[in-house]
């Protein structure tokens, strides 16, 4: 990797490159107590234990003794596991072609399964509906079907789903879908079925980043979009990735500046990670490797993040939730909120999917034929997930709040059954002395610092067997994850 350094003669750079340069030096002396791996790669805490980290268990394991919230709510996903091409720093199982052109065998198959299994979970669960209080459709391109597909698994959703309660109906879209010959009438459905927020996957406003990415999309068209759905009163969240092959730090400040003039509600982070995290290896890998040189250095890739930062707050927006920024800490992903912060009970279905629920978690396969083949036989498709251990779910009830907010500690009590000030003591000690994390009373949280590195300080809360990295990666020093500090809850 190219570690390139900032060119003093470029203005926008140098109007921030003290505050780049502390962050590097940040990052170098983190990577030298243990916090971050040798390599400088990273990995995203976004589950505990990790998505990729889970045995194998059957759906009596992990459901016979469920018992249904007291308030019978569930947030819900839905997964469609289609696009028109493969994005190369995808790391998830999908089907490919122009899906949203005509109907098609595969799509019609899968779209009948999908309310098969929730038919199962509702039968499984013994309730009429599921009901609902946050929705989220993901994928894949959720919205890559014909216009009467996208209304019939809506309909047939909304059959099984009691919408009545949801404060937020959210949509992941990809631009070329809402601004086809029938984009106008996919976003007249969504609206009809109240969906309220969509993300819509920008990833780059370079045409020739988007080309390295195998976008299938360019600027115009993900301008189109946003012009369109803004005008459809869609709450808007555009996402961006940095850190790809082929990105320069004078590039990216650029981009982020645009946009930031956007003034869309909500704008979202994601660095490039090379490998898997999810349930298929994406071609991102073999760039790299026949292609090094692209690749930006670890330490330019702690650039773009804090430019990214600044510049965002010098149009007015703020960290909401992590990763995500808003002007107005009201738009917000209700979802994930309440999945990984509130930690309630979330349900999902399709392919890969997951249900996360307050003592356990269930995890969809992760092949077409394997999930059609379960379906088919009056199964879930669920074939991997935990029923925590006390132990676990200590380490849960912090990983994912502190990662994405703050750890409500009557919330953490009530889930644990202990105080969240017994939980990790020594650890918090040492977080809290590299200035990483600070007690706030009622909550405990990250630092701006700790929240800079928010995966990393998480991942010092987990358990041995579930660190993303061999022990040989980390340096020796007071964080290092495998020095018996993330291993003992003391009760």
């Amino acid at each position: 990797m190219n570690d390139m350094s900032i060119k003093t003669d470029e203005p926008r750079i140098a109007a921030h490159r003290d505050s780049l340069e502390a962050r590097v030096r940040d990052f170098a002396r983190f990577r030298e107590l243990g916090l971050i791996a040798r390599s400088g790669d990273f990995f995203p805490s976004v589950h505990y234990p990790p998505i990729t980290m889970y045995p194998e268990a059957t759906e009596e394991e992990l459901l016979d003794d469920y018992a249904l919230p007291q308030d019978g709510l569930f947030d819900v996903y839905l997964h469609l596991p289609f696009c028109e091409q493969r994005c190369l720093f995808c790391h998830y199982p999908v089907k490919f072609g122009k899906f949203g052109d005509k109907t098609h065998d595969e799509t019609e198959r899968y779209l009948d399964a999908l309310e098969r299994e929730m038919d199962l979970f509702r039968n499984r669960l013994g309730i009429q509906k599921f009901q609902a209080r946050s929705i989220l459709v993901g994928g894949g391109t959720p919205t890559l079907l014909t216009p009467a597909q996208l209304d019939r698994m809506l309909t047939g959703f909304k059959e099984r789903v009691d919408c009545s309660r949801v404060t937020q109906f959210n949509f992941d879209v990809d631009p070329g879908t809402l601004t086809d010959q029938h984009g106008a009438e996919r976003r007249r459905i969504l609206r009809e079925h109240g969906v309220d927020r969509l993300t819509i996957g920008v990833q780059s406003l370079d045409d020739e980043i988007l080309r390295k990415m195998h976008r299938p999309h360019d600027v115009k068209t993900a301008l189109a979009s946003i012009e369109a759905c803004r005008a459809d009163g869609f709450q808007l969240n555009i996402e961006f990735i940095f850190g790809y092959p082929g990105q320069t730090l004078e590039g990216w400040m650029r981009m982020i500046d645009e946009a930031a003039r956007l003034d869309v509600e909500e704008i979202q982070l994601y660095r490039l990670k090379i490998d898997s995290y999810g349930d298929a290896q994406g071609p991102i890998d073999k760039i790299v490797q026949l292609r090094p040189q692209e690749l930006p250095a670890f330490e330019e890739a702690i650039r773009m993040k804090q430019a990214a930062i600044e510049i965002l707050a010098e149009h007015g927006y703020t960290e909401n939730l992590r990763r995500v920024f808003s002007k107005d800490p009201a738009k917000y992903s209700h979802y994930a909120h309440n999945q990984c912060c509130q930690l309630y009970d979330q349900v999902g279905f399709g392919l890969t999917a997951f249900s996360s629920l307050r003592d356990r978690f269930l995890l969809n396969t992760q092949t077409f034929e394997d999930y059609y083949r379960r379906i088919d036989s009056g199964r879930l498709p669920v074939n991997r997930g935990i029923k925590r251990s006390a132990e676990e779910q200590k380490r849960w009830a912090v990983v994912l709040p502190l990662k994405n907010r703050d750890v409500d500690k009557a919330q953490y009590r009530a889930l644990t059954g202990i105080e969240f000030d017994q939980a990790f003591p020594e650890l918090w000690e040492r977080l809290t002395a590299e200035g990483l994390v600070e007690d706030k009373g009622a909550f405990a949280g990250l630092t701006r610092k700790g929240a800079f590195f928010a995966d990393e300080v998480c991942h010092q809360f987990h358990a041995r067997s579930y660190i993303p990295f061999e022990p040989d990666e980390y340096v020796q020093g007071p964080l290092n994850p495998y020095q018996g500090r993330a291993d003992a809850v003391e009760a």
